[in-house]
Order: structure tokens, then C-alpha cells, then sequence
């Protein structure tokens, strides 16, 4: 099968590898529709982890193949892949801290060498202890819907990670698709949201998704702005879906006492900010981190993207055949104006 094999920082290599052997109690899928991630894209970017790789987890496909042992899922059934799954019986899960699991860490979708999601490749392999998040797509919806449910798990985690009440005012700092989906899902849980950005077409998208107010992030009179909009209460909370230390100064100073300042993006270890440590303290803001998914949200994230109370649809902006993975990947890490979510399709999906 060909694959677009990971051999060192921005390098990928479209390759012949084998197709992934199963056993009997896995599931063989063959791959229709594979997002972009950054996760992936700092990955692959930074060298960050030795080769070789195929890597891909946003993932929608159609069962190929099901071990003997394998119940519940048949050949022909499409369906969305989930690459980590948590043991539920650790300390970290039983603090529903499932991203610190160490059997969440393992990744249980492959398409060869040291698992990485496989997306990336025409079949994957899909592993016995992540089978619980393979979840079966509805006639109606298409497998870009599919593809779409890991990232729309990850931000409804980080929306319930926020205290808020019906008509709170939040900031959304990013209106890449990341950021578009945290103002739909906002929205839809009754709070008005401020989007900001730079990029004017992202701010038209955040406008039809619910945002409530509109601005550059980069605008000077910005807390001007959330001054009149808040009546000089100041935010209720703050998200920062873009990987900019200095919006974790500006949005802790935006937020009301006892506010919550939520980081999305600051994946990059190392990375330091100035904080006012008085406000933590004294003023009780709070600042809040969010990674990863949650599995036993994945049911939840499957309804709102299959009933289209969030349509992710209009966010797919750009697909790319497997060939030109590395084409997609640069897109997707160097966003222009009229480029959202990218995504990479077998050509016969």
C-alpha cells in the first residue's frame, strides 16, 4: 500500500509499505479521510520524534478486515477512529485526567514502525484497547464528519473544563478551525463570545458560527472594547486557541476576578509567559490548561457533529490526495486567508 512515511524533521516521503497484519481481536481499515493536526504538524516540523513514522490520527475510513475475535463491527461499516483510549482504572483516570494516563499515551492505531495514528496511509491497523472509541458513522453523514470527531472532542473537553453561566462573556483569541469550534460550541452552550484574529475571513466564519463580537486580535483598544462589552465587569473567561505567550498576560488582565484564563494551544515545552501571580492569587483568575480528548465524551462530541447542531463542514476548507501530504501539511502550518481545516482524502473515498 503506499503511505506518506515520516524520515526526519519536514520530511515526508510518499513510500510502498506493507499493509498492516491484523490479529485476531484488531480491525483492518481502509482509510477514506485523515485531518491535519498540529499536533502532528509540530511533530513532523521539529523532529521532534525519531523515524520512521506514518503519522495521521484524525481518521474515517471503512472496516477492511475484523479479527476473528472482534465483535460488534463488521466489514463494510464506516466508521471514525479514536488512536488513544484510557485504562479508566488508574489514579490519573480515576481524577478523570485521562491524557495522563500512561495507557491513553499509548497510540493504538498504526499503519507500521512505532505507532503514530497511520492516518497518513491507505490501510491502518486498529489495536484491541482503543476499539471502545471506533465509533460506527450514520448513513447521512460523510467521513469528513467522521474525521472531524477527534478534534471536536478535544475542544467540548476544554469547554466543561470552564465554570460558565448562560450569557457569559468569553473571549476566543484564534479563529483557526481549532478556535471556530470552541465559538460554536460556546455559543451553543448560551455564552456570547468575543472572537478575535487577524485574518478577516476567519472573523466573518466566527460571525456565522455565534460569535457576538468581532475583533483584530491585534486591535490596541481591545480592552476598551471588553470594557463597554463587559459594562466594566470584565470577562468571564478567556481561551486562548492560538500559541501566543503574550495573550496569557493580555487575557489574565481581561478577565474578571475569579475568571478562568483556559491555554489550548501552548504545546511547545519551554515556553514562558510573564503572569501577574497576585491575580491568581488575591484576585482568584485562574489559568487553565486542556489537552487532548476525552473518551467518555466521545459519544456527546458523535451527537453534536452527526445531528449538525455543529456543522463541521463549512470548516474543510482544503483536500489534498495522500501524494500530496506534505503539500497539506505546509497549508495547514502556514494558513492563508481562504484555508481553515485541511485534510487529506484517498482518492476513492
Amino acid at each position: 500500500m503506499r503511505a506518506v512515511v515520516y524520515r526526519g524533521a519536514n520530511d515526508l516521503r510518499l513510500e510502498e509499505v506493507p499493509v498492516p497484519r491484523i490479529r485476531s481481536d484488531e480491525l483492518l481499515v481502509r482509510v477514506a479521510i485523515c485531518g491535519v493536526c498540529p499536533t502532528d504538524i509540530k511533530k513532523i516540523q521539529q523532529g521532534a520524534l525519531p523515524p520512521p513514522r506514518i503519522f495521521g490520527h484524525e481518521t474515517a475510513g471503512t472496516i477492511a478486515r475484523a479479527g476473528a475475535r472482534v465483535r460488534g463491527f463488521a466489514v463494510g461499516e464506516r466508521v471514525a477512529l479514536h488512536h488513544h483510549v484510557p485504562c479508566l482504572a488508574c489514579h490519573a483516570c480515576r481524577h478523570r485526567a485521562f491524557a495522563q494516563c500512561n495507557v491513553y499515551r499509548r497510540t493504538g492505531v498504526t499503519a507500521g514502525f512505532e505507532p503514530a495514528g497511520g492516518g497518513y496511509a491507505q490501510y491502518v491497523r486498529v489495536m484491541p484497547f482503543v476499539l471502545p472509541g471506533v465509533v460506527k458513522l450514520p448513513a447521512r453523514n460523510d467521513f469528513l464528519e467522521g474525521a472531524m470527531l477527534e478534534p471536536v472532542n478535544t475542544v467540548l473537553k476544554a469547554v466543561k473544563r470552564l465554570s460558565l453561566l448562560p450569557g457569559d462573556r468569553v473571549l476566543v483569541a484564534g479563529q483557526g478551525p481549532i478556535g471556530l469550534l470552541f465559538t460554536r460550541l460556546l455559543a451553543l452552550r448560551g455564552a456570547a463570545v468575543l472572537a478575535t484574529d487577524l485574518l478577516a475571513p476567519r472573523l466573518r466564519a466566527a460571525r456565522r458560527l455565534g460569535a457576538q463580537l468581532l475583533a483584530r486580535g491585534d486591535d490596541p483598544q481591545l480592552a476598551c472594547r471588553v470594557e463597554r462589552w463587559t459594562r466594566g465587569r470584565g470577562l468571564d473567561a478567556a481561551v486562548l486557541a492560538a500559541p501566543s505567550e503574550a495573550l496569557v498576560g493580555q487575557a489574565q488582565a481581561l478577565v474578571r476576578g475569579a475568571g478562568q484564563v483556559l491555554l489550548f494551544a501552548n504545546t511547545r515545552r519551554g515556553d514562558t509567559a510573564t503572569l501577574d501571580l497576585a491575580a491568581v492569587c488575591v484576585d482568584e483568575k485562574d489559568l487553565l490548561g486542556s489537552y487532548s480528548s476525552d473518551f467518555t465524551l466521545q459519544a456527546e462530541a458523535a451527537r453534536l457533529v452527526f445531528s449538525r447542531r455543529l456543522d463541521v463542514r463549512p470548516l474543510i476548507t482544503h483536500q489534498f490526495p495522500l501524494p500530496a501530504a506534505a503539500e497539506a501539511v505546509r497549508l495547514a502550518a502556514n494558513p492563508r486567508p481562504d484555508s481553515l481545516k485541511v485534510v487529506v482524502r484517498q482518492m476513492d473515498a
